[in-house]
């Protein structure tokens, strides 16, 4: 990855990044008026911050544009890395038994099936050496902790696709973070680092061409078609810097999305909701429910969102304990105070809650 830090490098890293986003918001018009002809639409429910009929599923061209791209990346640089095709294959399997949730809907044990079989087949050709917690514990539960963090990120990606805009400002910034991340490691990390960060480039870049139709106001849902599949790619590369001993980094990178998701969803248990049914108790849908548009939303979060690249960035560069908590410690801060934002501020002209 050194090249990145060229002139040469930096160029083609922009080209191919403006040609993965114009040819995904390109097909995303196409897919578009298809998803209306067969009238595959988002109908307005308990969890919906929007009043209108929306076609779902705009994710299909996400995945169409940046799954072929990572394919070629693979066989360019590591055709024989058995994992990274395994993780191609999963990605295709999770998409197809999302789509058909957005279609016809799929029971819950049938999706959740799905997921666990791919990240455990996955898991299972990584070899024994990388582990999440550097060999602290053994592997048969280094192993088990990863799938079951993988896979509630998998999940949580999918709640969190509640507003216009949020599912691409986060997979952006994820995408481009690991791209900075990988950059920043350099030539040390070899191919395989050079994969995962074109690999943040292309799904952050085909995010950035979705965004254009899918910003405020929507005029397609990305659907479980898109969110899932994009949960699960984008958790094999941030499972795959912690295996290589930048946890403080995957960490950070979607801190936001994993605090949002787990303090709702806890909330929820600890209520005796129903927590697999759909609801808007989420910050970010708090904060449209005051007043707030969904852009505004999307940008405050993107802007907290760029501390935590920043943050990510600097603890690869800062290997001891001390930097490492620091790192964390201001990751902590930086979503608290995102979350408190969203949990309380109230829109100019709107009359404050107490």
């Amino acid at each position: 990855m050194d090249m990145l830090l060229t002139a040469r490098g930096a160029g083609l890293a922009v080209v191919l990044a403006a040609a993965t986003a114009a040819t995904t918001w390109i097909l995303t018009r196409w897919v578009t008026a298809w998803l209306i002809r067969r009238a595959v639409l988002d109908t307005p429910n308990q969890r919906s911050s929007h009043s209108d009929a929306i076609p779902r599923g705009g994710g299909i061209a996400v995945l169409a544009v940046a799954w072929p791209l990572i394919a070629a990346l693979v066989w360019l640089y590591r055709p024989g890395d058995s994992v990274a095709w395994i993780v191609l294959g999963g990605a295709l399997v999770v998409a197809v038994v999302s789509g058909l949730d957005d279609l016809r809907g799929v029971a819950v044990a049938v999706r959740l099936s799905a997921h666990v079989a791919c990240v455990a087949v996955v898991l299972a050709f990584i070899p024994g050496k990388f582990t999440l917690f550097q060999g602290l514990i053994p592997v048969a539960l280094d192993r088990l902790v990863a799938g079951v963090a993988w896979i509630w990120f998998m999940n949580l990606y999918n709640f969190m696709d509640g507003i216009d805009g949020l599912a691409g400002v986060e997979t952006a910034s994820i995408g481009f973070g690991v791209f900075v991340l990988a950059a920043l490691i350099g030539a040390q990390g070899g191919p395989a680092t050079t994969v995962a960060g074109l690999v943040g480039l292309i799904l952050a870049a085909a995010a950035c061409g979705f965004l254009v139709l899918n910003w405020h106001p929507a005029r397609v849902f990305l659907g479980d078609v898109g969110s899932v599949p994009l949960g699960f790619l984008l958790g094999w590369l941030l499972t795959t810097f912690a295996m290589w001993g930048y946890w403080v980094a995957a960490l950070t990178l979607p801190a936001y999305y994993l605090a949002d998701a787990t303090i709702t969803i806890a909330a929820r248990a600890l209520r005796g909701e129903r927590v697999w049914q759909a609801h808007a108790g989420h910050f970010y849908q708090r904060a449209v429910q005051r007043g707030w548009s969904h852009g505004r939303v999307a940008r405050f979060i993107a802007g907290g969102n760029v501390m935590l690249v920043a943050l990510a960035a600097f603890s690869t560069q800062v290997v001891n304990t001390t930097g490492d908590l620091i790192c964390l410690g201001g990751a902590a801060a930086i979503v608290a105070l995102m979350l408190a934002w969203l949990a309380r501020a109230t829109p100019p002209g709107a009359e404050p809650e107490y």
